[in-house]
């Protein structure tokens, strides 16, 4: 079997340059394009390949992997989509609308959009879906570091949409005096409450409660 043939998008952000590394290391997988608007004309770290600045053409590339953000998500998975290359997105911001738009043109191709790799956040996930019939309220508080560009997180609201397809009704808010806008933080699908902290230092965590 043939090495696959890989390219990265956001390859200089924390995400991309692990990815990048992990696929340097495997001996089935070639590391053939990296794409950062930020880095570009740097080399990939252990390797010499150059950064591009934009995608120019998708050729001898089987699959690309995107941690962008989401308008410059769909420009790239537009052109692979037309190149047939198949694509993995863990980009941020994916809604509905860009999911119908996905489905629409990967017609040669294969796309998967993917909230979070991580194990544990799919099992949180998963597990916060069963238990909503027990509870009457639920609400969703995600922290990640002051570099994350979007809030709320892709994960915390893969989380709200799942625990939204296990409720009856939405779920009412108690609060009947509101003395500061916003203090009960963003309502997503269900009428669930997402709080988002970004901090300085702050690792990628998330809790249901």
């Amino acid at each position: 079997m043939e090495n696959l043939n890989v390219g990265v998008f956001g390859a200089a952000g924390k995400m991309g340059a692990t990815t990048c590394q992990a696929i340097n290391n495997d001996d089935s997988m070639n590391l053939r394009l990296g794409v950062d608007v930020n880095q570009a004309g740097t080399l990939i770290p252990s390797t010499s390949l150059q950064i591009e600045e934009t995608v120019q053409n998708l050729e001898g590339i089987d699959v690309i992997i995107d941690f962008t953000v989401a308008e410059a998500a769909m420009e790239n998975l537009k052109h692979a989509a037309q190149a047939g290359v198949h694509a993995v997105v863990g980009t941020s911001g994916i809604n509905d609308v860009h999911l119908s738009e996905l489905t629409r043109i990967f017609t040669n191709s294969n796309c998967i959009v993917v909230p979070n790799f991580s194990i544990s956040a799919i099992l949180l996930m998963h597990l916060s879906e069963i238990a909503t019939p027990y509870f009457s309220t639920i609400e969703i508080i995600e922290f990640h570091h002051n570099n994350k560009v979007d809030a709320p997180s892709g994960t915390a609201l893969a989380t709200a949409e799942k625990i939204s397809q296990n409720i009856t009704e939405d779920l009412r808010d108690p609060t009947t005096d509101l003395t500061l806008e916003g203090a009960r933080g963003a309502k997503a699908q269900g009428n669930i409450p997402i709080h988002s902290v970004r901090m300085e230092g702050m690792l990628a965590h998330q809790e249901v409660i």
